[in-house]
């Protein structure tokens, strides 16, 4: 087992996998409980027509695709937040478009190649140097935000009306989460896949949920349940050559599962 970490590009994928599983772990929490879970869904098939665009034009992926994707998320914000139409709505309408867009293009140019299965699918080789430099940056820094700002967050996350009676910022502080967010679903789409990479925000905050109720409690525990269930995907994908990202996906279901019969078994006790 041991032998995996001889392998750079498992090196590479341990040290992004882990950063964006925290990242994701984190603000998962605050989306699940805003109901907002499946933005991350909707904002990684936008950022997978972004990459498809970009790599038919022969851009750098990321640095197209991470402005693109906070840009929807900000749009998915002002048509949530207009009134005109609900969150489910304008997420199904933005991802869908997105995706067809980038679909088209693509085959229209040269078919579904590769690098474009490595985006939807996800693959520990499509992480490069750059990219594992660029994750760890935009990782940190999202982490940082997160932190420095937490009390915010908490506070915006769960009662908005009084936040802003407070004078905190709601819409900023909203935005805020849309961008960290954008961020986060970007960097982990190389190595879990656009189709995937939103059981990472849902996933480990449901399970935590079931057991905790304090939100640090919660938060705490959805950031050890995302790094541990990505460690575990990531060495059985190894031992049994698997897809990383449907293998992390599993043991996150197992978790969850386990969470479940916990709390199950806890009611049952009271």
């Amino acid at each position: 087992m041991f032998e995996m970490f001889s392998y750079p590009f498992i090196i590479r994928a341990l040290v992004v996998g882990t950063l964006v599983s925290l990242c994701s772990a984190l603000l998962g929490v605050n989306l699940v409980l805003k109901r907002y879970s499946m933005i991350g869904d909707g904002l990684s098939h936008v950022a997978f027509s972004a990459m498809a665009v970009a790599t038919v034009m022969n851009w750098a992926p990321l640095t197209v695709a991470i402005p693109v994707v906070i840009a929807a998320s900000f749009l998915l914000l002002r048509l949530s937040a207009g009134g005109r139409m609900k969150g489910d709505s304008a997420i199904a309408l933005v991802s869908t478009g997105a995706l067809a867009i980038g679909i088209f293009i693509i085959s229209m140019r040269s078919g579904i190649n590769t690098d474009i299965n490595n985006y939807m699918f996800g693959s520990v080789l499509a992480i490069s140097k750059y990219d594992v430099v660029f994750s760890v940056v935009l990782s940190l820094v999202v982490l940082g935000l997160y932190i420095v700002f937490y009390n915010q967050i908490f506070a915006v996350t769960f009662d908005e009306p009084f936040a802003k009676a407070t004078g905190i910022r709601v819409d900023f502080y909203n935005m805020l989460i849309s961008v960290l967010t954008a961020i986060t679903i970007v960097l982990g789409m190389r190595m879990i896949g656009a189709l995937l990479i939103s059981s990472l925000i849902i996933f480990p905050a449901m399970s935590s949920m079931r057991v905790f109720k304090s939100f640090r409690s919660v938060v705490i525990c959805s950031a050890v349940i995302s790094v541990v269930c990505f460690l575990a995907g990531l060495m059985i994908s190894y031992q049994y050559s698997a897809p990383t990202g449907a293998s992390v996906v599993i043991i996150n279901i197992a978790v969850f599962a386990v969470f479940c019969a916990v709390d199950y078994i806890k009611a049952k006790a009271k």
